[in-house]
């Protein structure tokens, strides 16, 4: 919950009933300013659906409600990445030392429209993306987004890449779910599919909330055009951001809340409303960012990551079963100075978060670029570098071989809260979530790390 955040004592005193007078002020001003804020906008907290009662149970096994082989832990290709023909070729073979999911996008991000006009399907980009998937040994992972033009009220024949996150029109949900069949036709050995992405194009300004019926309807489309292919094929949505606001900033009541902030309702109520009127899922897609959206606010990288664990959760919570899917996270700010060091120990405390919390996937999504030097958070380095794997690739291969779902965790405790710690029967991996050096014991052991050091650690 969150708390008062100047501490339980005023610098200066005041007469009791001064201070029950100020309370009631105060009191009266919340309610009338959410008073106005729910008749302007027409939105209700909670939606029409009750709220969570209680979140599940921290995980004791990696992945819940995720079977033997689940693609767990990965990364999204994104506009520049590698590829199997023009590499570069030590990437192409650090990633097949150590196969995991790889995710692709079917429009946009590096991918052609795949569909220009009716009938007319172009996929040779998306076919090399495929190939380059396949030669790493990866599992693949398509995300249904984004949609041609002309589904878009647009011209046929013609792609405007600044529309690309427009949605749907409604009138043509069939001719997109029929695009999903031809996907799903073209891969057949692709058995996992997200719906769209973040909810694009689907806002609903009257009502200042998510159009989460329109979504809902389109998904609906989808998942049967899919299951129709082959009903083996996973689909999952909604695929929603979930964004937080600081503490003491939120903009309204929310029913998830912590140390980090609080979720924004509308939110949690797209998810609910999907959830409730789904015609079905095999596993519940969301992303999000750790820090608030009030980005002059700079909360401690480190404490606000559990904003991961504990909506993951509630999201189990609410998915009674569902496996819990994050398609994307961040956990930086913009702007950054954060050394390479600083950022490989947020990301791998993060993933951390995600372990503990029972999240049966989660998705870096890659930012590499077209530059020959290195890049911050990229996968591997630039060409000057040789395009070798980096540390942040080999964190989530390390993950993807030591943490798979089904893994048994084990209670290891830290002496030092500063080193965070998560472990199995054969492995542990420690991160010193400070600048300076730090000193712990571990089972008995002692064990130094340098400033923002990461460890993996064989029992």
């Amino acid at each position: 919950m969150l708390r008062n955040r100047h501490g339980r004592h005023s610098r200066h005193g005041g007469p009791r009933r001064r201070l029950i007078l100020i309370a009631l002020v105060a009191a009266l001003a919340g309610l009338l300013t959410s008073t106005i804020f729910l008749v302007v906008t027409g939105w209700r907290p909670g939606g029409d659906e009750p709220a969570v009662s209680a979140p599940a149970e921290p995980a004791t096994r990696v992945g819940a409600g995720a079977s033997s082989g689940w693609p767990a832990w990965g990364f999204t290709h994104t506009q520049n990445t590698v590829d199997y023909q023009q590499g570069p070729q030590q990437a192409l073979v650090d990633l097949t030392a150590q196969p995991m999911p790889q995710v692709t996008p079917i429009m946009g991000w590096g991918v052609d429209n795949p569909l220009p006009r009716p009938g007319e399907f172009n996929w040779n980009s998306l076919d090399r993306r495929m190939a380059t998937i396949r030669q790493t040994k990866g599992t693949p992972i398509i995300t249904l987004c984004c949609a041609p033009d002309w589904m878009k009220g647009g011209p046929a024949g013609k792609t405007d890449w600044s529309r690309l996150e427009l949605a749907v029109e409604p009138k043509r949900f069939d001719d997109f779910a029929k695009l999903a069949a031809a996907v799903a036709k073209r891969y057949p050995d692709v058995r996992y599919y997200a719906v769209w992405n973040e909810f694009k194009g689907f806002w609903n300004p009257r009502r200042n909330r998510w159009d989460y019926e329109g979504y809902t309807k389109l998904y609906n489309k989808v998942y049967a055009a899919l299951k129709k292919v082959n009903k083996d094929i996973k689909v999952g949505g909604p695929y929603m951001v979930l964004n937080s606001n600081a503490p003491g900033r939120q903009t309204g009541p929310s029913e998830v809340t912590g140390s980090w902030g609080s979720m924004d309702q509308r939110d949690l109520d797209a998810i609910k409303y999907w959830m409730k009127h789904k015609k079905g899922a095999d596993f519940l897609v969301v992303d999000g960012h750790s820090m608030p959206v009030q980005k002059e606010i700079r909360l401690n990288e480190f404490q606000v990551l559990s904003k991961f664990s504990e909506v993951t959760r509630w999201l189990r919570a609410l998915g009674k079963g569902l496996p819990v899917w994050w398609a994307e996270w961040y956990v930086e700010p913009v702007p950054s100075d954060w050394t390479d060091e600083r950022r490989g120990a947020v990301h791998t405390a993060a993933m951390m978060e995600f372990v503990r919390g029972g999240a049966a996937s989660a998705y870096y999504w890659s930012p590499q670029t077209a530059t020959t030097a290195d890049c911050a958070g990229c996968l591997w380095s630039g060409t000057a570098g040789g395009g070798a794997a980096t540390p942040t690739l080999g964190m989530l291969q390390n993950f993807a071989r030591w943490f798979p779902p089904g893994t048994a965790l084990t209670d290891v405790k830290s002496t030092n809260p500063a080193v965070r710690v998560l472990a199995q029967q054969r492995q542990i991996v420690a991160v010193n979530t400070t600048a300076q050096p730090a000193q712990t014991q571990l089972e008995g052991s002692p064990l130094a790390l340098g400033p923002y050091e990461v460890k993996w650690i064989s029992r």
